[in-house]
């Protein structure tokens, strides 16, 4: 089975994942705008009519603004959980709500299909209504998505410990977070433990939890302001390292863009 991976975006200015097989997709997040996303599925060759659902992590702008709109055009089904759901009713960023039969709660731990995807949501720390990641089984893959991670939990632990294929937040490094500009306030909430996870504690997460059938992770939702990509890439492969793990040889690594596409990947 042909499995494929794009990145749409992945960052404050909006996230969207698109993952596929021959004859089916989901979508991970609908944070980008309309129009951006119909003009990356019409450039990169992505289909709509193959897209059997939209799973949302949470209801912020940066990963709900297109959701609404997209799941009224195109009559798909938006899952997420009943907290995100009504989040994203409240949230006056998401001008275009999701129809009301197009709206399938979920449940922390209760897997569902879609398609041919297994998909096991599972929550995560961040300050939003809820947060939720996804460990999506399909054929000998399993893809999991971790965005917006305040803290590193059990769960976090699990499904790194779970995944062939991972995406993982590495949202700021440490110090030139202590350093910026951003005020006192906002600063202590990127690093508290419904914030965002640190390159630091990202590479020590993979190290520890890392295992052999583990073969690709891409580091997502890097800060613009307190991140860079080499930097979030080489503080990962140091830590690596000093557990023995070589990235490029044990695995592969790749940091997601920001503001463009990245990918596809194919993950058989």
């Amino acid at each position: 089975m042909e499995i494929t991976f794009f990145s749409l975006g992945s960052g404050s200015c909006g996230n969207c994942y698109y993952l596929s097989t021959e004859s089916d997709a989901i979508i991970i997040d609908c944070g980008v705008s309309i129009r951006r996303f119909k003009k990356n599925l019409s450039e990169y060759g992505l289909k709509i009519s193959k897209v059997r659902g939209i799973m949302v992590t949470h209801d912020h702008a940066d990963h709900i603004k297109a959701a609404g709109k997209i799941s009224k055009e195109y009559a798909i089904p938006v899952y997420a959980t009943k907290l995100v759901h009504e989040g994203m009713d409240r949230n006056w960023q998401s001008t275009v709500k999701i129809p009301s039969e197009n709206r399938h709660n979920i449940e922390d731990g209760e897997s569902f299909e879609v398609g041919p995807f297994v998909i096991t949501p599972f929550t995560i720390p961040h300050d939003a209504s809820e947060n939720m990641g996804y460990h999506i089984a399909i054929g000998n893959c399993r893809f999991t998505v971790m965005t917006d991670v305040g803290d590193v939990t059990e769960n976090v632990k699990r499904y790194i410990s779970q995944s062939t294929h991972l995406i993982l937040e590495a949202n700021y490094d440490e110090e030139m977070l202590k350093q910026g500009r951003y005020p006192e306030m906002l600063k202590e909430r990127i690093a508290s433990g419904h914030g965002h996870l640190s390159n630091k504690k990202t590479a020590h997460a993979l190290a520890e939890n890392f295992h052999e059938k583990l073969s690709h992770v891409w580091l997502c939702h890097l800060s613009e302001e307190n991140n860079h990509p080499e930097l979030a890439r080489k503080t990962i492969e140091s830590a690596l390292r000093s557990y023995g793990i070589i990235a490029g040889v044990d695995f592969k690594l790749d940091v997601l863009r920001r503001k463009i596409p990245t990918g596809p990947f194919s993950l058989t």
